[in-house]
């Protein structure tokens, strides 16, 4: 048989291929952008960018009860958006398969927070099954359309950041056939007036307590019998992590961390000297193990923040260290916006107008970190013109016109149109900055309903956004150059002072999909005055050696930012 290295996302799509989809929904998020940009490629399967998650799912829901398989991909806080219809879809339960992938992210390398998908799991009556590697990741999907099937659930498969991005061999099997399963009307079913939930929720409750005794025979839930001196109960990446750190222990691995296995719990537990668990993040597992009774040899060993290790599992557990060899970390580096970021001239007029400015969540919430500092707060998508208005609302209008609130075209689109829908209505006079650089930028340049193409590259409408913020009642709308800083400092001084509410979209492609290389920037050292203004836009391709500010050739974008704001005229572009 065929065997492919491939990343868990990777995996995770040839699963989806293999298991027969029919409809793929997702919006981008890290760690789980791979998935849906991966099921793309496949020809027979409908794949798309939804606005936002909420949308993603309601997709995939209409798709599954109409009879086909579906898939929807999104990372943990977009589980957040997606909540409303996720927990009633427990209830409708499903026709073809409906399974949900969340990728959680311990050690938040991506995210504003840890969030843990499997109490959602727990509180909507969901099943959630976890992979531990790249293999997992595919055969896990073709289960979890099975049990969606079985059990008429829609299916949660928790992947993590380390799952999602490391490699692993993979079996690569044909696809199955599937074939639309036909429609029937049932508004019983599907339709969630009080009367027809109210008996659904019996019927989810009689689902879970199958699933819960079925899942003791489910071979994913699995002892693997060693010696009985050390037990560790763990599921996900942490499996492999603990067989690292103590081959020789047994150990319970669940595949399905919710419902759990009662009878095999009560098992293992009852034939090992000392009874661990391991996992990520908060006690999930150990609490339930604990509920039911059960004596751990040392509870509450972990860290409910960030990830596990092979070392942290033997030390906390052996109270030694394993003296694995550890390569030398590089010298920490902060993160700053790329060489040409359009959206670095907002942030240095921010500044120098002594602006404060509520932001979202892209690549733009980097204008918060010193030189720019920028930006005030960052809480989730789209939340910036919300907490504009309520900036307003609690402290007058004097006070909101030292404010603004700032966002991505993405992200505005995903959900800040219906925070200016709130300022229009509530006669809010908040300015709202949209930084439009024509992409997804922080999870790698995906398309949107604003850049002309779908997920696979077709062509498509272009939402435009000074017309639709027009229709939203918006009068006061500046589109301005996002370079040219002269302009944006007159253009903020004028809106942040009005009585009524402004929008300024400050446009510039992402320079990482510039196609046009332009020549760089040398500093004219005769004509410069030291004065170290340029230093202050934090572009990493300027930096001062000694005396002297010079900028790397090789770095340099060309955009003429600095130059738009030296001076002294002493920042010159480089033609040969």
């Amino acid at each position: 048989m065929l065997k492919k290295l491939l990343l868990g996302n990777e995996a995770v799509a040839r699963g989806a291929y293999e298991a027969g989809v029919k409809v793929a929904t997702a919006y981008p998020g890290t760690p789980s952008t791979e998935i849906t940009e991966c099921i793309a490629k496949y020809d027979n399967i409908y794949a798309e960018w939804s606005p936002n998650e909420k949308v993603a799912l309601e997709v995939g829901i209409g798709a599954c009860i109409s009879g086909a398989r579906s898939i929807v991909s999104m990372k943990h806080v977009g589980l957040n958006v997606a909540a409303d219809p996720l927990f009633t879809v427990a209830y409708t339960g499903v026709n073809a398969g409906l399974v949900i992938v969340v990728a959680d992210d311990p050690g938040m390398h991506s995210s504003q927070n840890e969030q843990n998908t499997r109490y959602y799991g727990m509180a909507a009556n969901i099943p959630i099954l976890e992979p531990s590697d790249s293999q997992e990741a595919k055969d896990y999907v073709l289960l979890g359309f099975e049990l969606s099937e079985k059990y008429d659930t829609p299916v949660i498969i928790r992947m993590t950041t380390r799952v999602s991005h490391s490699q692993s061999l993979v079996e690569i099997d044909t696809p199955m056939k599937q074939e639309l399963k036909e429609y029937k009307k049932d508004a019983n079913k599907y339709v969630m007036m009080p009367a027809m939930a109210k008996a659904r929720h019996i019927a989810v409750e009689d689902r879970m307590n199958r699933l819960r005794e079925d899942s003791n025979h489910m071979p994913i839930n699995k002892i693997e019998w060693a010696d009985r001196e050390i037990g560790i109960i763990t599921s996900g990446v942490p499996y492999l992590y603990s067989k690292d750190a103590f081959p020789k222990a047994s150990i319970l691995k669940l595949g399905m961390v919710y419902p759990f296995p009662d009878k095999i719990i009560r098992d293992f537990a009852s034939k090992v000297d000392k009874l661990y668990i391991v996992e990520e993040l908060e006690p999930f597992i150990e609490d339930h193990v604990k509920s039911m009774g059960i004596t751990i040899y040392k509870d509450n060993l972990f860290s409910i923040q960030g990830e596990l290790s092979s070392n942290i599992i033997y030390s906390k557990i052996s109270e030694e260290d394993l003296n694995l060899k550890v390569q030398e970390a590089a010298p920490g580096r902060p993160p700053v916006l790329c060489p040409g970021c359009p959206h670095r001239g907002i942030y240095y007029t921010v500044k120098k107008l002594k602006l404060h400015a509520a932001g979202d969540i892209g690549c733009y919430t980097l204008g918060a970190l010193p030189p720019l500092e920028g930006i005030d707060t960052c809480i989730c998508m789209g939340a910036s013109i919300g907490m504009a208005h309520g900036i307003e609302k609690a402290r007058g209008k004097d006070e909101a016109k030292k404010w603004i609130g700032v966002i991505g075209d993405s992200t505005f689109i995903h959900s800040g149109i219906t925070g200016l829908i709130d300022i229009i209505y509530n006669s809010g006079i908040s300015t709202i900055a949209i930084l439009d650089n024509s992409t997804t930028g922080m999870t790698g340049h995906q398309d949107h309903p604003a850049t002309g193409k779908t997920l696979k590259g077709e062509p498509a409408p272009i939402l435009n956004l000074v017309e639709l913020v027009k229709a939203l009642g918006v009068k006061n709308i500046e589109v301005v150059d996002a370079y040219n800083v002269d302009k944006i400092e007159a253009v903020l001084k004028e809106e942040t002072q009005r009585e009524e509410p402004s929008v300024v979209i400050l446009s510039g492609p992402c320079a990482l999909l510039s196609k046009d290389k332009k020549d760089p920037f040398v500093i004219n050292q005769d004509k410069c005055k030291h004065c170290n203004m340029c230093l202050r836009i934090a572009c990493p391709a300027i930096s001062k050696e000694g005396k002297n500010i010079e900028i790397d050739k090789a770095l340099c974008d060309g955009c003429k930012l600095c130059a738009n704001i030296c001076r002294f005229n002493a920042i010159e572009r480089l033609v040969d």
